[in-house]
């Protein structure tokens, strides 16, 4: 492999050293969609030894415009992401083991996963995961990369426990009410906002596991449609509950079923997370009004249509997801449109 690789040992900070331990290493990457396609095609063809693929949806059309790794063919066969992802990266060949799960992340499985992996990488598309994720890698000493993007830029934060830096919950205390950030579904996305924060994802990445020159902790903030980045240094806050009082709820109450297929109705009910919000009506209908879905009130639910389903979304969180029995699906659908 020394003639694949040359290039890249050329690089100093690299070097023959940092290419070896990078063929040595293993990085669990949540999520395969648009963040984590790129995240995963970087790691594959720069000789990472084994990638670890997390994904719990299927490939759509609505996905080709911006999620590199999939084909028509994948979107009309409706293959899951996890193994999409794995198919069109072994045709890349390479050193690269890949292995893909297309199973919901929860915490009993990133426990599983994490365990052989020295680095995190986040391509998912909610709080939720995010937050089980920061828990677990603070309480592991395991390192990670939060990656955001929405609209035409977004945001990457290295975590690095054991480190002066932050974690996500130094930064954002309890994830927000449902319904009350913008998605890329509500608010939209272009492909060079999402290859330009994967990207920076990816080069932190290869630091990491190189193992040669540390990560400075800090937060970058990336306009692909302005052309303008910064880095802002954030301190780690020393009131924290997760990486200042190591409390873990995310990661304690993540064994609870979050999705369930009602017998005989077509009809899957998701759970909000534990401990999560109530969520914010008003917020989401005015999201989901500027992506052109119209939010119906009846009483105190809120109900919309979207990718051929119908969704009540109730007080307590709860969604009902009537047109499929496809648990994972129905999760990937109330994340995408509601957040949770």
């Amino acid at each position: 492999m020394e003639d694949r690789f040359a290039r890249q040992t050329r690089f100093g900070p690299l070097g023959a050293e940092g290419q070896d331990a990078l063929g040595r290493s293993t990085a669990l990457i949540v999520g395969c969609g648009a963040l984590g396609g790129v995240v995963a095609q970087w790691l594959c063809r720069a000789g990472v030894g084994r990638l670890l693929l997390v994904d719990r949806d299927i490939v759509e059309e609505t996905n080709l415009p911006r999620q590199v790794l999939f084909t028509a063919a994948h979107a009309a066969a409706g293959t899951p992401k996890a193994h999409a992802t794995a198919e069109t990266l072994a045709a890349v060949g390479g050193p690269t083991e890949l292995v893909p799960h297309a199973r919901h992340l929860d915490g009993p499985l990133l426990a599983e996963l994490a365990s052989e992996a020295d680095l995190i990488l986040d391509g998912t598309d909610n709080m939720a995961t995010r937050y089980l994720v920061n828990d677990h890698a603070v309480a592991t000493g395991t390192p990670w990369i939060y990656g955001g993007v929405v609209s035409g830029g977004g945001i990457v934060l290295p975590v690095l426990p054991g480190q002066q830096g932050p974690c996500l919950r130094c930064l954002f205390r309890d994830p927000p009410p449902p319904g009350t950030l913008p998605t890329c579904d509500t608010a939209g996305v272009i492909g060079p906002a999402v290859g330009a924060v994967a990207s920076m994802e990816a080069g932190l990445a290869l630091r990491i596991l190189a193992g040669r020159e540390p990560v400075e902790p800090g937060l970058v903030e990336l306009d692909a449609w302005n052309g303008t980045a910064r880095r802002l240094a954030v301190p780690r806050d020393p009131g924290c509950p997760c990486c200042g009082d190591r409390e873990f709820p995310f990661l304690e109450d993540a064994e609870v079923t979050e999705a369930v297929s009602l017998c005989g109705r077509n009809t899957v009910q998701v759970l909000p997370p534990a401990g999560a919000p109530r969520p914010d009506v008003d917020a989401l209908a005015e999201n989901l009004g500027r992506a052109g879905t119209e939010v119906l009130r009846v009483g105190p639910l809120a109900r919309f249509e979207s990718d051929g389903c119908r969704f009540t979304l109730f007080p307590d969180g709860r969604t009902l997801v009537e047109g499929t029995d496809d648990t994972g699906r129905a999760q990937a659908l109330v994340a995408r449109w509601i957040g949770a």
